[in-house]
């Protein structure tokens, strides 16, 4: 048994100072890189949250929006709330698999896109194709299937995109995440609505419905215990 000697031992707390230093100040580049990274993610994504609504402008200026404008408008905003409420799904599922922390920051701007389309969407609906007519909106949502749960889903989205500060997440505490799972029901109505609306074309939605199912499945304990050891395995094989 190797005992330390009082000599001996301030060297060896004076390499482990020097130690505790050298990763502390390796470990500043890192999360300076993290920082930026997170920065260009956030910045993509406002600009490509954006570009969908650029497009639609310019086809309706250029007069290519086809033969009824206020369909194609319906559709292009609808669709594109659908790709961003899916890709804020995907936010979580991509952490567990890949262990990208980065993106966890990008949820907030993604709901909050999907619900500015949603919200454009509603719009279209209720002044371009109802005319702002308070009866035939009413007519339209109790007769039309499709339209009232797409009405659900909206209402649904109202208190989480008023909640998805860090104030509100601070004031509601425990209760902010239990609020915010209604996400998983909305995506759900938004897909039964895409359904109904399309009738017969079903290979769109299909898609979807697929990609939202895997996403759903990434998140069921099982199956994310055993992605957490997948990527845990390939980053030791990396290292």
């Amino acid at each position: 048994m190797s005992v330390i000697s009082g000599r001996d031992a301030p060297t060896v707390a004076g390499s482990t100072q020097l130690s505790s230093s050298v990763q502390a100040v390796s470990a500043q580049p890192k999360s300076r890189n993290r920082k930026k990274t997170v920065r260009r993610l956030t910045w993509v994504t406002h600009l490509g949250a954006w570009v969908p609504l650029v497009v639609l402008v310019a086809e309706y200026f250029t007069n290519n929006l086809g033969v009824d404008p206020v369909r194609e408008i319906l559709f292009h905003t609808g669709t594109t709330a659908l790709v961003l409420l899916v890709l804020s799904l995907a936010v979580t599922p991509v952490n567990i698999v890949f262990g990208w922390k980065q993106v966890i920051s990008l949820r907030r701007p993604l709901g909050l896109y999907a619900f500015f389309y949603v919200c454009l969407h509603l719009l279209t609906f209720i002044w371009l194709d109802y005319a702002l007519n308070l009866a035939f909106i009413i007519d339209g949502i109790v007769e039309q299937p499709f339209v009232l749960v797409g009405t659900v889903a909206f209402l649904l989205l109202i208190p989480l995109a008023i909640t998805s500060t860090k104030g509100w997440q601070r004031r509601l505490g425990k209760r902010w995440k239990r609020l915010h799972k209604l996400s998983y029901l909305i995506i759900i109505l938004v897909l039964v609505h895409f359904i109904w609306l399309v009738k017969n074309v079903y290979i769109e939605p299909g898609i979807y419905a697929g990609i939202v199912a895997l996403l759903f499945l990434a998140r069921w304990q099982p199956i994310k215990t055993k992605l957490l050891r997948w990527q845990r395995r390939s980053r030791n094989r990396v290292r």
